[in-house]
């Protein structure tokens, strides 16, 4: 009788231990990258809408100044996009997706571009996808100079340890970032074992780098967090009846707003040039609309909320229902007139619109401000994402100390909007006939991806060649070669 491979004879290879060196020394350049191109981006946008209009007369920014920013948007996403290889990553609107492969080092200046122009100009989209777009591709651009005829999990172990890289700091914890990569790349078993481990490597490394980046440039730290929050008590019955109802609110809200992206999309696509800048003037009069209104500033619906969360927990008290109200309606259309667009990340509208949405509804008896948002942010970030898992802990490590408390809340409401939404969405047989961009992220009822490297959840479009996945074959086959380790 034959014998099966030791699945686990790749993570006792000499050849693993190398890998772990790689994925170590490509933490470091690659973090850095990513810093510097988030603090690229917070430059750009302070320039933009606070230097610039002072700087040409203006005391402040005035009414209508979103239209030139999101208007130029629209016109340097639609030109990259159709102009420069890899299409400037994967649509927003089909969320996280498996199975593409990481970029190829062409079509990483067009990703680049896209997402500073998306995210810089305005557009209601987060910088989580071309991280890892970025960080994957830079990964396999690393084995490529190094070894050019490395073997398919090779480059694919190391994309995905870029990726971890990248974003090791971006969602508070590297350990969220690393549920966010597996979750999206659909990894399990003993493949999880092989990437997790070099990821979570450089996700440390990486950690590290922006913890001295921000002491040595004090630009920042570009972390999602909601200091100073007030603390919380056990959960009560009321507060489970309100888990109950917020899991239910979020799925009718954060549908619509992806039917809404995934609605537009193929009318913007036909004619890109001249409709992806009327996408970004819509955009621009959402956020002029809500600051007449509400008398307070375009950026609260403008941008991806990942710097303006905080800040608006601790001020929810200046805000009015009426404007709470406005303001999801505004920001959540701006949020799907985007994804139908322009090149970015899905998370951090999301949270954003969790959070004022629980904000909202603290208004009402019974449900205290933390736990309306803890619980608003993972109803919508699991029926915007379809990640159950990463939603719980996006939710629970957000409120640092009072996410112990509010966890049990966290599971119920995530639970029912994840189970909801996923008996709404039509099957994947179902829409292919009419989908126009590739399969995945959209419909939650998606048979199981073929594992993949986690940096597949925000690379190229699946045209442009995918890469092996990680997981063809046993994780003890040769595809890391005996004789010549990976260097």
């Amino acid at each position: 009788m034959s014998t099966l491979p030791d699945p686990l004879a790749l993570l006792r290879s000499r050849n693993y231990i190398v890998l772990l060196v790689i994925a170590a020394i490509i933490g470091a350049p690659v973090s850095a990258a990513a810093y510097f191109f988030l603090a690229l981006v917070s430059k750009l946008q302070g320039w933009i809408f606070t230097d610039l209009p002072k700087g040409v007369g203006f005391h402040a920014e005035p009414l209508w100044w979103p239209i030139l920013p999101l208007l130029l948007a629209g016109v340097l996403v639609a030109l990259t996009i159709k102009y420069l290889p890899g299409k400037g990553g994967h649509s927003p609107a089909d969320g996280f997706k498996a199975g593409a492969g990481p970029p190829s080092p062409r079509e990483l200046p067009g990703i680049v571009l896209a997402a500073l122009a998306t995210l810089s100009l305005g557009v209601v989209l987060g910088p989580e996808a071309p991280l890892i777009a970025l960080g994957g591709g830079l990964g396999v651009l690393a084995v490529k100079l190094v070894k050019r005829d490395a073997p398919a999990r090779t480059q694919a172990a190391v994309a995905a340890a870029g990726s971890f890289a990248a974003i090791s700091t971006l969602l508070g914890s590297p350990l969220t970032g690393a549920f966010l990569l597996m979750e999206a790349a659909g990894l399990g078993g003993t493949m999880m074992q092989v990437v997790l481990v070099p990821g979570l490597l450089a996700a440390g490394v990486g950690s590290l780098v922006f913890v001295g980046l921000n002491a040595w440039t004090g630009l920042g730290t570009f972390s999602l967090a909601i200091p100073g929050l007030p603390h919380v008590g056990a959960p009560t019955f009321g507060e489970f009846g309100w888990a109950l109802a917020i899991g239910l609110l979020a799925v009718p809200f954060g549908m619509g707003i992806r039917w809404l992206g995934l609605f537009l999309r193929p009318y913007v696509e036909r004619r890109m040039v001249l409709f992806t800048p009327l996408v970004g003037l819509a955009v621009a009069g959402l956020a002029i609309a809500f600051a007449a209104g509400t008398g307070k500033g375009s950026s609260e619906v403008l941008f991806s909320g990942q710097s303006a969360l905080g800040p608006f927990v601790d001020h929810a008290a200046s805000y009015t229902v009426g404007a709470l109200v406005l303001l999801l309606v505004c920001k959540g259309i701006a949020y799907g007139v985007s994804l139908s667009s322009f090149r970015g990340g899905p998370t951090f509208p999301a949270l954003f619109l969790g959070a004022a949405g629980g904000v909202a509804l603290s208004h009402l008896p019974g449900l205290p401000l933390v736990d309306g948002v803890a619980m608003g942010i993972a109803a919508m970030s699991v029926v915007m994402l379809r990640l159950p898992l990463t939603s719980v802990l996006l939710a629970s490590l957000l409120l640092a100390s009072d996410g112990l408390a509010v966890m049990p809340l966290v599971i119920v409401a995530v639970v029912v909007a994840y189970v909801l939404s996923a008996r709404l969405t039509p099957s994947p047989a179902a829409a292919a006939p009419a989908a126009t961009g590739p399969p995945g992220g959209a419909g939650p009822a998606a048979a199981a991806p073929q594992p993949a490297a986690p940096a597949a959840a925000a690379g190229r479009q699946p045209a442009a060649g995918p890469a092996s996945p990680p997981a063809a074959g046993p994780a003890g086959s040769s595809d890391l070669p005996a004789k010549s380790p990976p260097s």
